[in-house]
Parts: structure tokens; C-alpha cells; sequence
């Protein structure tokens, strides 16, 4: 039995400080408390008590190549000398923009932030800025940050979310205003009927439909064939624009993104997390006409660490690893996320455990209960998360950690002795479920 009596320790004196014991309430998962970490190296963190864990959480997706790799680090070391914030331009700043756009789908340019939730809030208000309209269609179980206009329909109790073909959008926290919910439309995804219902139903008035091209947080369902593609020419009859939040899915779905793996590309889409390999990076990157507007018509975006000197000498020295041999590494991944993901489900049906593993190999979920493909949000919701918590604990007590929710992260750290370690501790916690 592991102990935790250090972590317990510090969460209770924490929390006499620090509001909640936690700088992240997504934290407040972790069991028996939030967990106190002292070092992290490739696959594996070590926690304050002397437990290792074989990291699949990787920060929620950002260490897309493990903890503390090593060229990372020392070209982030090597600017250290160099000042962190300037108020101005540097040359770093110049080169990673200019890979960027040479690399990634639709990018005629781009623009820096701090955090995913930063980008989204640019990416919507270019959007009004552009059309002319108010409203954003976003869809149920996509998480697009934490902000009052995004955090809506993110994880809604199906209590108050009405009816599937017209669901009614849902403030996710205490303090988002009644008012910010009259310009969010929400729909149900993998369903292109019921966009272009919603569509119907606020004609010329939805400047933009915003979507993860992968329902990551809601449960890593992928799109069905020909899904994106209808999204994006829905938008482009209806005069709206297509914004795809990469956050995610960018850089660890592929060299480029999910837009490159299924071959449509967004008006604009929003980057973040493994784009900087775990440095804080986002960005926005698009059409020159809808990305001119910062000019044009004067649309504030600002931000005082936008473009650091380390954030983007991380980002370059990440994209020296990812974009090696034409992105080499994403095969090894694709491989051992593949044997992993494989592996896992037949050892559930070895255990007679109704568990389905979804998702792609860098990202996927695991669920217990539910039918035999998982197309939504409020399908996923069906699902018996208690189970799921169940078998979190049960890793966790194996030395391997992975999301509360189920949740696979993947890294080119995770070698294929890793993966075999994992799924042999994965057989001995499926043995205490049944």
C-alpha cells in the first residue's frame, strides 16, 4: 500500500495559504489528496513521499516529450542570461512564426499568447470583429478554457442541458452572468443535421462555430468520416467562420495537428500545451483577412508574456525534436500508443470488465458500461465513472497515473519497455475490479 503522508501533509498546510490547496481546480482529483510532486524525468514523476508513477497525465497534455527532455531544457537554459520579457520584439520570436506557418494547415499567420484560454478569447473576438455578428455555436462537451464566454456546455448535467436536437447552453461555474449565455448556441457534435438546424434557427447571426476536431475532454471521440468537412462548408454557406481548438490535439495527433492528420483545414485554429513541450505557449493562427483584423479594425489582443524569450526557445528546440526525419517521432508514438491502447482492451476482456478504450494513440479514454462506439457528449456521460475512478485508484496503487477520468496521454518518452510495464500493472489492477 502506497503512502502519501508527506503530500498529506503539505495539502493541509497549503491550503492555509493558497486558495483551495491547489493552483488548478481540475487538481482537486487527485487521491487521497492533491498529490505533491518533487521531479519529473522522461515517463516517470516522482512524488515528495519516494512513489514513482508512470506519467500519463503529462500536465494534461503538454509534455508531449516526457518530463525535463533534455533539449528543451538547455535551450531554455542557454537564454536564461538573455532577460525573460522585453515589451518588444526579438528574433526567436520572428523564426518560430515563420516554422509555424510554413508547418501547420491554413497558417498565413499567426499570433502568440500565454494559455489556451488566452487564444480562445482572441480567436472569438476575431471572429465577431470579422463577420460582424455576436454569437458562437460551440457544442456540448467540448472545453474551450475557463473564461465566462467559454466555459459553457463543457461538461452540463444533462438535467439542465434540454433536449439533445436542441440543447440549451449551461453556465459551467457560479459567476458566469445569465447574459453571456445569449450569445452562445450550443448543438450536439457528430451530427451535421443538428448544426445546420442551429443554424436555422439564428439566421446571419452566429459569427463562429468553434469545436476541439477530436472531443477530448468530453471523452476522445473522434469525428465521424466526413464530419469536419461538412462542419467547414456548413460555415462557409452560412457566412460563419471555423475555428478549430487545437490545444490539444496540436502537436500530438500528429506533426500537424488534427487538421493535417484528416485533411480539413479551419479559418482559424488555436494551439497550446505540446506546442512548447510544456513551456507556457499558445496562439492563434489563420487567414490573413480574418488574422488582419488586429490591424484593420483595431482588435485589442495584448498580453505582458506573449512572445518570452524561454517560451519560444522552448517551442523551437521542441520543434527541432518533433519535426526530425518528417516527424518521426509521431510514428513511434502512433506504434506504442497503438500497443497500448490494444493491449488494454484485451486485457478487459480477459477480465470480463465491459471497458471500451477510444481515442487515437497519443490521447485516448477509457470507459466502463455504455454501447459499442462512443459518438458524443451526453453518450459518454452514460458511462459508469465511478468504474472508471475505480481502476484510476487501482493504477495509481501500481505506480501508474492517468487522468480521474480515464484519460491516456501519451509521450515520445514512453518507450516500449514502459508500455509493457504499464499493461502488466494494468493486468494486476484489473484483477482487484472484478
Amino acid at each position: 500500500m502506497r503512502r502519501y503522508d508527506k503530500s498529506i501533509a503539505l495539502y493541509e498546510r497549503t491550503k492555509r495559504h493558497l486558495a483551495g490547496g491547489v493552483s488548478s481546480n481540475v487538481r482537486y482529483a487527485s487521491t487521497p489528496v492533491p498529490l505533491f510532486f518533487a521531479r519529473g524525468e522522461g515517463a516517470r514523476l516522482y512524488d515528495v513521499d519516494g512513489n514513482v508513477h508512470i506519467d500519463y497525465v503529462l500536465g494534461n497534455g503538454p509534455a508531449i516529450l516526457g518530463h525535463a527532455p533534455r533539449p528543451v531544457i538547455e535551450a531554455v537554459a542557454r537564454t536564461l542570461a538573455d532577460g525573460q520579457v522585453y515589451a518588444a520584439q526579438h528574433p526567436r520570436e520572428t523564426e518560430l512564426a515563420e516554422r509555424l506557418c510554413g508547418l501547420l494547415p491554413g497558417a498565413e499567420v499567426v499570433r502568440f499568447a500565454t494559455s489556451g484560454t488566452e487564444a480562445v478569447l482572441m480567436a472569438m473576438r476575431l471572429a465577431r470583429a470579422f463577420t460582424g455578428r455576436d454569437k458562437i455555436l460551440k457544442f456540448e462537451g467540448h472545453y474551450h478554457g475557463w473564461s465566462d464566454q467559454a466555459y459553457i456546455s463543457a461538461r452540463p448535467s444533462l438535467n439542465e442541458a434540454g433536449p439533445a436536437d436542441e440543447p440549451v447552453p449551461v453556465a459551467g461555474s457560479p459567476g458566469i452572468p445569465a447574459s453571456v449565455l445569449q450569445d452562445v448556441v450550443v448543438a450536439g457534435w457528430n451530427d451535421l443535421a443538428a448544426l445546420e438546424a442551429a443554424f436555422e434557427r439564428h439566421p446571419g447571426q452566429i459569427a463562429a462555430v468553434i469545436m476541439e476536431p477530436v472531443m477530448v475532454n468530453g471523452g476522445a471521440v473522434v469525428a465521424e468520416a466526413g464530419y469536419l468537412a461538412g462542419v467547414r462548408d456548413l460555415c462557409r454557406a452560412k457566412g460563419a467562420l471555423f475555428i478549430c481548438d487545437e490545444v490539444i490535439t496540436g502537436f500530438r495527433v500528429g506533426l500537424r495537428g488534427a487538421q493535417g492528420r484528416f485533411g480539413v483545414t479551419a479559418d482559424l485554429a488555436i494551439y497550446a500545451k505540446a506546442v512548447a513541450a510544456g513551456f507556457p505557449l499558445a496562439m492563434v493562427g489563420g487567414r490573413r483577412d480574418v488574422m488582419d483584423t488586429l490591424l484593420d479594425k483595431g482588435v485589442m489582443h495584448g498580453g505582458t508574456y506573449n512572445g518570452n524569450v524561454q517560451s519560444m526557445a522552448a517551442a523551437i528546440a521542441a520543434l527541432d525534436e518533433l519535426e526530425r526525419d518528417d516527424g518521426a517521432v509521431y510514428r513511434d508514438l502512433e506504434r506504442r500508443g497503438t500497443r497500448l491502447m490494444q493491449g488494454l482492451a484485451a486485457l478487459a476482456a480477459k477480465h470480463r470488465l465491459p471497458m471500451r478504450v477510444q481515442g487515437l494513440p497519443a490521447i485516448f479514454q477509457v470507459f466502463f458500461g455504455g454501447g459499442p462506439a462512443l459518438r458524443n457528449y451526453r453518450e459518454a456521460d452514460a458511462c459508469d465513472r465511478d468504474a472508471v475512478l475505480a481502476f484510476q485508484r487501482a493504477l495509481q496503487e501500481e505506480g501508474v497515473r492517468i487522468n480521474p477520468a480515464g484519460k491516456w496521454f501519451l509521450s515520445t518518452a514512453h518507450d516500449d519497455a514502459i508500455i509493457e510495464d504499464t499493461l502488466a500493472a494494468a493486468d494486476r489492477s484489473m484483477a482487484t475490479l472484478r
